[in-house]
């Protein structure tokens, strides 16, 4: 039995109800209107558990009663050795009730790992404050203000800091309207990396091709005839060509696929040649394993005057969709009779994510061929190259570096990249989604901020002390 006076509850469930819903009034009618952004842990330190990389993704309209009452508080402005720093500071309200229902729920769902606690805020999420469209980071969260009024908490104090960017990675656009003043706001923020591109005019493909073998007599794989496409396949499976006799070479091939079902499955759409081989005497097998799927039956049809692999000696710049291959025909005379073992060349370019062409695959070899053929391609679609997505990640094709955009000028071909990870090399190609830029120069890592000012600090030291011949205070 409770030693508490039972006639005396301290607060009822419909009291703590009243004053809840009153509080939710006051927050709606006197609050603003914040961005509550959760920090998502994309990083964490094994041994001291400090988390190393952030990403804010999400966001939650909700209404917040802000305390102060004659400005920021904090010290303002103030001048530190690297230039003027923004310390304001702010307390927010918000309703407990309110976090628990709309927001809780929602912080359930994602995955394992990527949040401390679900079941309250948390150090470190941000405010997106309308007032001066700025963010404002959580330091502290007093939980138990005012003190258990009729036996429950109702509210959760927010006191924040306001931001300083450092390489978290903030995109909301995506999940609330707002969320693209976020992003506007603080894309100049952080580390950013100042990348000259260059624009040059796109330019066409080059390739050349010759005989699969000099021999003239000596038998290549012409074309892969497919006699059944089977069915259930998950990915393309190996298509198997038998090894060329002794002094040849084998010819390889492979499947490309394609969906006829309505469960998703794959069936084999096509066989393209990548080397028509040569030295055969007898048509190879052709064995297609593999792919999570079976029933695919092909054959091997051989024959002379078989082209070689098409050699690439430029794959072009500026493709956007795929070009079309043109292979010099073989002439045909009206009535000649000897078409029987003529027949003309085709085949199909594969692109690069950079808008290059990187191989030549073919549909048919051809057959009768007695002169080397010229091989060309349709022009590139783009001449701008596209443009590179706020937020999207971006390789550059040799280093392999990448880096997350923050901003791209197309008129003066400018990128601005954070979170950059390797070293971008001068001539290389940048690729984005829908952009491909080559890079003319790098300007070095500079931490940007709307107060700080390195830069001019240091163009003045340099004017007042100059240690390029000398030092002035003596040399050891």
């Amino acid at each position: 039995m409770s030693p508490l006076n039972s006639y005396f509850l301290q607060g009822s469930p419909s009291e703590q109800r009243l004053i809840q819903d009153l509080i939710n009034e006051q927050l709606r009618m006197y609050g603003q209107d914040v961005l509550y952004m959760p920090r998502r842990i994309v990083g964490e330190n094994s041994v001291i558990k400090e988390i190393t990389a952030s990403k804010f993704d999400d966001s939650y309209r909700i209404e917040a009663y802000l305390m102060n009452t004659d400005g920021f508080s904090g010290n303002g402005e103030i001048l530190t050795k690297f230039g003027i720093r923004n310390t304001d500071e702010i307390n927010l309200v918000i309703s407990k009730e309110r976090y628990d229902d709309f927001i809780i729920p929602l912080l359930k769902l994602w995955p394992e790992g990527d949040r401390k606690n679900a079941l309250r805020p948390q150090e470190g999420d941000l405010i997106w404050f309308p007032l001066d469209e700025s963010l404002f980071e959580i330091k502290f969260i007093e939980f138990k203000k005012p003190f258990y009024q009729l036996n429950q908490l109702y509210v959760y104090e927010l006191r924040c800091e306001r931001f300083e960017f450092e390489d978290e990675i903030i995109d909301v656009s995506e999940v609330d309207p707002t969320g693209i003043e976020v992003n506007e706001s603080i894309k100049e923020f952080g580390n950013i990396y100042n990348i000259q591109m260059v624009g040059s005019a796109a330019t066409t493909a080059v390739a050349t091709v010759g005989f699969a073998s000099t021999d003239p007599t000596s038998k290549s794989v012409q074309y892969l005839d497919l006699i059944q496409d089977g069915y259930g396949y998950s990915s393309a499976p190996t298509v198997s060509i038998s090894t060329a006799p002794s002094g040849g070479l084998t010819a390889t091939a492979v499947a490309i696929m394609t969906s006829r079902a309505s469960n998703q499955k794959l069936s084999i759409d096509k066989i393209l040649l990548t080397n028509p081989g040569f030295g055969y005497t007898e048509p190879p097998t052709v064995t297609i394993s593999g792919g999570g799927g079976s029933g695919g039956i092909a054959t091997a049809i051989i024959n002379t005057g078989v082209l070689g692999v098409i050699g690439i000696s430029s794959g072009g710049v500026g493709y956007t969709t795929t070009p079309q291959v043109f292979i010099e025909k073989i002439f045909i005379p009206s009535g000649s009779g000897i078409s029987s073992n003529i027949n003309n060349a085709s085949a199909e370019a594969i692109l690069n994510t950079d808008g290059s062409v990187v191989q030549l695959r073919y549909t048919n070899a051809g057959a009768g061929y007695t002169f080397v053929p010229e091989v060309t391609f349709t022009n590139p679609t783009s001449t701008t190259f596209g443009d590179y997505e706020y937020n999207e990640v971006v390789t550059g094709t040799r280093t392999g570096t990448t880096g997350y955009v923050k901003d791209w000028d197309y008129v003066n071909r400018v990128l601005k990249l954070s979170v950059v990870d390797g070293t971008f090399a001068r001539g290389e190609s940048i690729v984005g989604a829908a952009a491909s830029y080559k890079v003319s120069t790098v300007q070095t890592n500079e931490f940007l901020d709307e107060y700080a000012s390195n830069i001019e600090i240091e163009s003045e030291a340099d004017q007042i002390l100059d240690f390029s011949q000398s030092n002035p205070f003596g040399e050891y």
